[in-house]
């Protein structure tokens, strides 16, 4: 997987101990990412687990109750225009007026965004074979997914967010718009965010991987790192995860075996070390599996565990 450049040295995302809070629920919390310009991320987790609550944190819709949130350098609490010129995005359900014709959407966007490149919203109809006179109600779902691409591209933001953007299209639909997407970030340099379900099309696209259960982090950074650092071993069914060569993910015992898939820990001994078990290497779909089930409060601890290691004045704040 590779990694596009843009020339921009600020990171396209950080955020630190960000959180939001409905009423007593926390939608999200503690969560702590850099996400470099030019990667394109996948956002993976269950419904509920807090991923739009992000996405909306991202692009302006919501403030954080407790944390910091950075785009390009812009914070959340910078003036809503710095900020918004900042991100594109396409929604689930890729909202537009229904009465107005194509042209008309891009005439609302050329008015709303000073940055806005009518030539590349024409040219991208003209590629598509999408008439400009017609109706938004008219438009296939593929063709209305495209001209929501359209309009978010057009704005000439470096940070595209995109939240289940292909959930309702047929798979047809949903190839040609992850080919636009890819095409446009290779051309531009443009930094990607996707939320998807559909963990194989994210392995297909993606260089970096995000995966929140319960509201937390379980895991972030670049696909192929993350992959390299776990393995899935078969072990006898008595082994206990202290004896582990690695922090334990998820565990599946049957009779006489457990397969677990662990996270290298440089404090624990080398998996070569203990003869009669089978070290596997693991795939990007099986890694993301084994996170989504894996109980979110235990990954808070581990978070919380590794934070408090850690020298430094803010050592405290994650104690909860």
């Amino acid at each position: 997987m590779t990694q596009n450049g843009t020339g921009r040295s600020t990171p396209a995302l950080r955020t630190d101990r960000l959180g939001r809070r409905y009423g007593r629920v926390w939608g999200l919390r503690d969560c702590t990412l850099e996400l470099p310009a030019g990667v394109i991320a996948g956002l993976v987790g269950p419904n509920g687990a807090g991923k739009t609550t992000l996405l909306e944190m991202i692009i302006g819709l919501l403030q954080p109750t407790e944390g910091q949130l950075s785009v390009f350098g812009e914070s959340s609490h910078a003036p809503m225009a710095a900020r918004l010129a900042e991100v594109g995005y396409v929604a689930q359900d890729h909202p537009l007026y229904r009465d107005f014709s194509v042209a008309d959407m891009f005439h609302l966007g050329r008015a709303m965004n000073p940055s806005w490149d009518q030539e590349l919203a024409l040219a991208r109809m003209d590629a598509l074979d999408i008439p400009l006179k017609r109706k938004v109600k008219s438009l296939s779902g593929g063709q209305r997914a495209q001209v929501s691409l359209t309009m978010a591209l057009a704005k000439r933001a470096p940070l595209l967010v995109l939240d289940e953007p292909v959930s309702s299209l047929d798979p047809v639909a949903r190839l040609e718009f992850m080919r636009e997407v890819m095409a446009a970030a290779a051309g531009t340099g443009l930094t990607v965010i996707i939320a998807s379900h559909v963990v194989s099309e994210l392995e297909r696209f993606c260089d970096w991987l995000i995966v929140l259960t319960g509201g937390h982090v379980q895991l972030a950074g670049p696909a192929d790192n993350l992959i390299a650092a776990h393995r899935l071993l078969t072990v006898p069914r008595a082994t206990t995860d202290a004896e582990l060569p690695g922090l334990p993910v998820h565990r599946t015992d049957s009779d006489r075996h457990s397969s677990v898939l662990v996270r290298a820990d440089p404090g624990r001994r080398a998996v070569q070390e203990r003869p009669g078990w089978q070290a596997d290497p693991v795939g990007f779909e099986q890694l993301v599996m084994a996170y989504l089930q894996r109980p979110s409060k235990s990954a808070a601890r581990d978070d919380t565990a590794q934070a408090a290691a850690r020298p430094g004045p803010n050592t405290k704040a994650v104690t909860r």
